[in-house]
């Protein structure tokens, strides 16, 4: 029974979402994009202060970056340390 529940209620939640879902997932990505920004802007001039924080994230972060740049529309990467194109 509670199984029964849990399948109506995800059920109930994806009908509520379907609409929405480019909205979301648009939404999830501009994210994405502020936090690269945050994460990568001291690398780009940007004062960054909480760099020493975000420096243990670029090893699982870096396989985005190339995606990122694209999308802020920058044709190379803007970094002379990490090569992506």
């Amino acid at each position: 029974m509670l199984d029964h529940v849990k399948k109506l209620i995800a059920y109930y939640e994806e009908v509520l979402s379907m609409p929405h879902r480019q909205e979301i997932a648009r939404e999830l990505r501009n994210e994405d994009d502020l936090f690269l920004l945050m994460l990568y802007s001291e690398m780009i001039g940007i004062p960054n202060p909480v760099y020493y924080y975000t420096l243990e994230l670029y090893p699982h972060m870096i396989e985005k970056f190339h995606d990122w740049h694209l999308r802020m529309g920058m044709e190379k990467s803007p970094l002379s340390g990490i090569r992506c194109c």
